[in-house]
């Protein structure tokens, strides 16, 4: 009886365990959702990606012209948070 509760507890405290560690990489991952080092990389990549196909696609002022996606990009993440509020506030 006494070995049958030592080890329920034992599997008990793996488990908490198991759950404390996932807890930790979720905790991370919506952490890096969030950053605004993740924006800031996204905002440089999509500027460069886009300079590149305008440069290539001969279209008027490349480098100036792709800083309109890059900014509606943190405006578009600068907004999200507003409306998942009222959103998940309305289910």
């Amino acid at each position: 009886m006494k070995s049958e509760i030592l080890k329920e507890i034992k599997e008990l405290k793996k488990e908490i365990k198991l759950i404390k560690e996932r807890n930790a990489r979720v905790e991370g991952d919506k952490a890096w959702e969030t950053s605004w080092t993740r924006r800031a990389l996204i905002v440089g990549l999509t500027y460069i990606v886009i300079v590149l196909f305008f440069y290539f696609a001969e279209l008027p002022k490349p480098f100036i012209n792709s800083i309109v996606p890059a900014v509606a990009f943190v405006l578009s993440t600068l907004s999200v948070g507003w409306v998942k509020k009222c959103w998940i506030g309305n289910k």
